[in-house]
């Protein structure tokens, strides 16, 4: 039975906990989070009011998962890996690229088993995905689109009301939102990006763009009614239910505590009034290693889906939408579908299509079998993911194309 240590009992670390118990393997003996309500969720665990107390002991479990705020990823991470503790850490890594070093180099200091949640890595879909390629099923790789429908609710939940709005709260979209999709390029090809261009912008949520009436609530709005992004028609139907995204609203999901939230708190406000800063669509250009390239499209206005991926091979191409995998071969001219479905759906409340238990299974058996295998993503492939992310923002503000030196592997 391995032990298990949360650190940040929110959303993100509490759904991880779940999985890990949840397949038999692992209990919760500790949780460390500022808020009573969050270390209530692990009635038998040793609850700790921050990181700091639980980092000032001897080790007390076999593994600590950090799913605190972006910003403070950095100093547990070290600590705990400084401690002998292995670690699963959600993604991003970090918020600046020195941080990100920071991490990788305690992390392979420790020799802890050391995983960033790079859930698509580990999703059905991609496993068939990725066979399929390896085995030649269309050639060399020659060009991959990729898009990111990040969803027109989510966006306002996440993006615009919520914790990831302002880049120098947390950090900028890409990097938040969408650096384990520029993992997953990189997954696909098995080869480093060597060059990033990228445009795009925050272009609707902005106060100009607000309706003629529109109050600073939803609540209170004449004109809620016609508005896609209204807060009363995303969380009402959901009270009642303790799930993403309502658990982060309140404690009280009953349909009174909703409306006292929306009255309240931030997600409330109108999305064209609050102090959002991020991107809701931009589109990065990638040069990989060996002359092949990626567009990856990131944007809020679509449902919230799968990703859609086209794979273009010199002997055949696969179009895929996360559940199916469109396989067509040039010599043939024959097209095979494969299902790969998943339980869930693309979102956090859906598991990320299957990619968050098959994650917490991995790192699972890293540990308990001290064998890196199962995780498919080591530190060094991590940061350089991370760091085409931060390669594509500069070249986004400049308006330049940026040449990316080689990450150690």
């Amino acid at each position: 039975m391995i032990t298990l240590a949360i650190v940040g009992a929110g959303s993100r670390g509490a759904s991880y906990a779940d999985h890990a118990v949840e397949t038999g393997r692992a209990r919760v003996v500790a949780v460390a989070d500022p808020l009573a309500r969050r270390r209530g969720r692990f009635p038998d665990a040793t609850p700790y009011a921050g990181w700091r107390e639980l980092a000032a002991l001897p080790r007390q479990a076999d593994a600590v998962v950090i799913a605190t705020q972006d910003r403070e990823h950095v100093e547990p991470a070290v600590r705990f890996a400084e401690l002998g503790y292995d670690i699963l850490l959600e993604k991003p890594m970090a918020a600046s690229e020195d941080d990100c070093h920071a991490i990788v180099n305690a992390a392979e200091r420790s020799g802890a088993m050391f995983a960033v949640c790079h859930v698509l890595r580990y999703t059905p879909y991609t496993r068939v995905l990725k066979q399929l390629l390896d085995a030649g099923r269309i050639g060399e790789i020659v060009n991959i689109q990729h898009l990111e429908p990040v969803g027109w609710w989510h966006q306002a939940h996440s993006y615009v009301r919520g914790n990831w709005r302002r880049a120098d709260e947390s950090t900028f979209m890409l990097l938040a939102k969408s650096c384990h999709d520029l993992d997953w390029l990189v997954h696909l090809t098995g080869r480093q990006v060597t060059r990033v261009s990228s445009f795009g912008g925050l272009q609707h949520f902005r106060p100009e763009n607000r309706p003629e009436g529109a109050a600073d609530r939803c609540l209170d709005c004449r004109v809620e009614p016609d508005c896609p992004y209204s807060a009363r028609r995303i969380y009402l139907p959901l009270a009642g239910g303790d799930e993403w995204p309502l658990s982060v609203l309140t404690d009280d999901v009953s349909e009174q505590g909703v409306l006292e939230a929306l009255r309240t708190g931030p997600y409330g406000r109108c999305v064209y009034a609050c102090d959002n800063d991020v991107v809701d669509h931009q589109v990065v250009n990638l040069e990989f290693e060996g002359g092949a390239t990626a567009s990856f499209t990131m944007t809020a206005f679509t449902p919230a889906l799968h990703r859609q991926t086209r794979v273009f091979g010199t002997r055949g191409s696969i179009e895929g939408d996360g559940d199916r995998l469109t396989v067509t071969d040039f010599v043939t001219g024959r097209s095979e579908t494969v299902d790969t479905r998943p339980t869930g759906d693309a979102t956090a409340r859906g598991g990320h299509g299957g990619g968050d238990q098959a994650l917490v299974e991995a790192f699972l058996t890293a540990v308990a079998t001290r064998e890196r295998a199962p995780i498919l993503s080591s530190p060094r492939e991590s940061l350089h993911s991370h760091l085409i992310a931060w390669e594509a923002e500069r070249s986004r503000l400049r308006g330049e194309t940026v040449t990316l030196e080689g990450t150690p592997r």
